[in-house]
């Protein structure tokens, strides 16, 4: 008889004659036990004659109904292939393989990873079996990992292409400087053409490089403070390469464990450019049938145009320099501190409808929108006042037969009490009812008085008070 191969990778015993000699049935068939986690006695033909399950963890599995049975008939259609093979291959002339078959159970598909080994010249095979659902489930974590990073990078790349697109296409100059070296690691091609080089030139060049002799201590000191504070007021700096004045306005981020600055650049008015067009400016906005006002942090009365001091019945503009803005627009203490807080908080405001007065303490209903922007020094305030009393719904009064809609009770909040709201709100609530109750019994008013709850005579009562006796009639 031919001397059996080796397992690949393995080593044979040297002397299995001898040291194997005497080993009985029952030992033999411990050791085939212990080896596999189900081993399978296989005759020529292919069917299971025995099988021992060697694993607690499949002592579920109802392997003694493979008995008798082909094994091939026990796997799954796409490893039936595998078993013939193996069967094939389990000859000593082969070289044996592991390969992992899937079962067919109740509880679903059971992995086991086989090697068939032929004993004996009657043809019968050996088929240990291993557990496979263990790696199985790693493999299928793995896979899952694998395919939740594969989305994530898709995701990724995605926004990064759709963010790279806009830093492109921004019209405003945008540089990220490393905080470290100060030096620039990036900027788009609205930043390229403002500092009149190129992009390879200012790829880690310093950023005061492209910044005025004049100016570059002011920004060593602007990314010093946003370094330290995070955000800072906007700088003005002049470019090197032209007489060009830019407002500077710097972000700090972190990336890859370094911090950054977003600087973005935006263009002003050249320095040198006619003082003409500026004076026109000026003439223009207080020429304007709107009022306009200029106030500083404290919305003090900075600046503001003819309109204004038409609006406030004042003669000279000395007379409203300096003052508070709220003595002359909304209603103290309700909106035009909601009014300024907004503008703190959003930087502007449009068509906020609250009121105005005049030196004699005359209200009218007016139409703000109004900018908050930032200087070097501090916080500047510009309010945009149009009256809109001639387009406004003139005021209902209270001898009307009508009540009040309720956007017209809303609006009366902070012009008159509580008390009176809300009794001209039960008024209003009150009609609406008797006359939807009248439109629901075909106006018969003893019906009316019934749904609602009401005796005829207050019935009445309530019609008479609301102006309602002369549209319905008495149909009893």
């Amino acid at each position: 008889m031919d001397k059996p191969l080796p397992l690949p990778g393995s080593s044979p015993f040297h002397l299995p004659g001898e040291s194997l000699r005497g080993l009985d049935a029952d030992a033999t068939a411990r050791i085939l036990s212990a080896t596999g986690d189900v081993t399978l006695v296989v005759d020529r033909e292919g069917i299971i004659r025995d099988v021992a399950v060697g694993s607690a963890d499949l002592a579920s599995t109802p392997f003694n109904d493979w008995m008798n049975r082909p094994w091939v008939e026990t796997v799954t259609v796409e490893s039936r292939p595998k078993i013939e093979e193996m069967l094939a291959d389990a000859g000593p002339a082969s070289k044996p393989r592991w390969r992992q078959v899937n079962h067919d159970s109740a509880a679903g598909q059971l992995p086991l990873r086989y090697m068939a080994l032929e004993t004996g010249d009657n043809g019968r095979v050996i088929a240990v079996g291993r557990d496979m659902r263990a790696a199985a489930a790693l493999q299928q974590r793995l896979l899952q990992a694998q395919q939740s990073m594969e989305r994530d990078y898709i995701r990724l790349r995605q926004a990064e292409s759709r963010y790279r697109l806009l830093f492109d296409l921004s019209a405003e100059a945008v540089f990220v400087v490393e905080i470290a070296t100060r030096r620039i690691t990036d900027c788009n091609p609205a930043a390229v053409a403002l500092s009149g080089g190129t992009e390879s030139s200012l790829i880690g060049s310093p950023l005061v490089a492209i910044i005025h002799p004049e100016d570059k201590e002011a920004a060593l000191t602007m990314m010093g403070a946003v370094s330290q504070a995070e955000q800072a007021a906007p700088s003005r700096l002049r470019m090197l390469h032209e007489d060009q004045a830019c407002l500077v306005s710097a972000t700090l981020f972190r990336q890859d464990r370094s911090a950054f600055l977003l600087l973005r650049f935006t263009p002003t008015e050249r320095l040198h450019d006619d003082p003409r067009a500026s004076q026109m400016l000026l003439e223009v906005v207080d020429r304007m049938p709107d009022a306009f006002v200029l106030a500083d942090d404290q919305l003090c009365i900075l600046a503001k145009n003819s309109a204004f001091l038409d609006l406030t019945h004042h003669v000279r503009h000395a007379e409203v320099r300096g003052e508070q803005l709220a003595l002359y627009l909304g209603r103290p203490g309700i909106d035009f501190n909601l009014l300024v807080a907004q503008l703190r908080e959003h930087g502007s405001v449009r068509n906020f409808a609250t009121i105005s007065r005049d030196r004699q303490g005359n209200e009218e209903d007016v139409e703000v929108s109004a900018v908050a922007f930032a200087t070097a020094e501090s916080t500047h305030f510009g309010f945009s006042i149009r009256p809109v009393s001639r387009r406004m719904a003139a005021e209902p009064t209270p001898e009307r037969d009508m009540p009040r809609s309720v956007e017209q009770l809303t609006d009366l909040v902070g012009r008159v009490s509580l008390k009176e709201i809300v009794r001209e709100s039960t008024d209003l609530i009150e009609r609406l009812c008797i006359e939807a109750a009248l439109a629901f019994t075909a106006n018969n008013r003893a019906s009316a008085a019934e749904i609602l709850g009401l005796s005829r005579q207050s019935l009445y009562s309530k019609l008479h008070r609301h102006g309602l006796g002369n549209l319905v009639s008495d149909i009893d």
